[in-house]
């Protein structure tokens, strides 16, 4: 289901505010070109902005996978990217690290066990349940391990929509290319210490079962200051609403985690997110399960709607207004990933309810006893209508 809605006469405002910021820009003008509209949104229709992600392809080896949504795949969301791997038993992500992106993580099924290195020189082994995060800054060191007999499945989220191209190094894939005497001098080994190591990326490596209980890192126990893993749906809901309730994780509860917001949502059947929009932070959201429509609006009177069936994704630009209402028979649930280490909104219903009557009555030209039956307060998470619809 797709509906666009929008305005031919703005829709060619916009393409020309578009052209003169392109103009100036080109003209050396900071101040237009620190602010020119993204081409990808300034156009008369607002661009889908929904990948289908679990019907990817990927990075496959094995029995363990690699599903991206970055800019390649999905244009618009360039500030945020996501990955939904799997790891078979005795599979991990090798040893690697990210230059261009932190990393957060939310686990879907299955345990992980993941180790974490920092530039201070702390060492953290955590294992990690389904409902349960991690946050991994930009360029610190780690690994990602299935640990026992069953897969596990987890969705990462990066605070750049273009980590994949430009930000992850593995180890494998640097040793592998390095010459022999380099290696032998850096770690004081023999040359033939290095015999047999592979010659290229491994990315997903096998071995035996991890054991039950953590390893002692070569260097003994060095804990970092502030640990890297957060047990959110262990946790009590942040709020709950007859139409649904939502996790909430961000760095005043998480200090770690200070570029990404985590929110898990369960939408009751008809339940709706209502309209709102993020003043700081773009949003990637991942249906874990259930049926959704997203809608978004984008000024001008250009409108879209989207449906997202589980495995889906979609991409939500900063300031951009948008709801998520389920249209499942089932609860479900969505995971969603904001780039801003604090949780910022502004949701229409208490937008309202923060005007005067007579602002409210003069801006719509309605009678201001209209608006004494709207909503005082934020209503965040709203159910099924109950009746019928006027």
């Amino acid at each position: 289901m797709q509906r666009r809605h929008f305005l031919a006469a703005a829709g060619s405002a916009a393409a020309a505010v578009a052209h003169l910021s392109a103009r100036e820009a080109e003209a050396g003008d900071p101040s237009f070109a620190n602010n020119a509209p993204d081409p990808i949104l300034a156009g008369k229709e607002l661009p889908t902005f929904k990948f289908e992600l679990e019907k990817s392809v990927g990075k496959v080896i094995g029995a363990s996978y690699g599903k991206e949504a970055t800019v390649e795949q999905l244009p618009i969301s360039k500030g945020i990217a996501g990955v939904s791997m799997k790891l078979e038993p005795g599979a991990m992500r090798e040893l690697h690290w990210h230059a261009t992106a932190a990393e957060w993580a939310f686990v879907v099924a299955g345990r992980v066990r993941t180790t974490l290195f920092d530039p201070q020189g702390g060492a953290e082994t955590d294992d990690f349940d389904p409902g349960d995060v991690w946050y991994f800054p930009r360029g610190h060191g780690h690994m990602l391990e299935c640990l026992g007999d069953e897969p596990c499945h987890f969705i990462l989220i990066f605070d750049n929509g273009y980590f994949s191209e430009f930000g992850t190094f593995s180890i494998s894939d640097w040793i592998g290319h390095l010459p022999r005497p380099l290696l032998s001098k850096n770690f004081g080994l023999p040359e033939s210490a290095f015999d047999g190591f592979p010659t290229g990326e491994v990315y997903f490596a096998r071995g035996d079962l991890p054991p039950q209980e953590p390893s002692r890192p070569l260097q003994g126990w060095k804990p970092p200051a502030l640990p890297h893993k957060y047990e959110l749906l262990k946790r009590p809901p942040h709020g709950v609403f007859k139409g649904g309730r939502e996790w909430r994780v961000d760095s005043t509860t998480f200090p770690i985690s200070q570029t990404i917001t985590g929110v898990v949502f369960d939408l009751e059947p008809g339940g709706l997110r209502e309209l709102h929009w993020h003043p700081t932070a773009d949003e990637w959201q991942y249906v874990v399960e259930g049926e959704v429509v997203v809608t978004m609006f984008g000024s001008h009177g250009r409108y879209r709607d989207e449906r997202l069936s589980a495995g889906d994704v979609a991409y939500i630009p900063q300031g951009y207004g948008h709801s998520i209402e389920n249209v499942g028979a089932k609860t479900c649930r969505i995971l969603i990933g904001l780039n801003s280490g604090v949780y910022s909104k502004i949701d229409l219903s208490e937008w309202i309810a923060g005007n005067p009557l007579d602002v409210l009555a003069a801006n719509f030209g309605k009678p201001a006893a209209l608006f004494e039956k709207f909503p005082r307060s934020d209503v965040y998470i709203a159910p099924e209508a109950s009746g019928p619809r006027e």
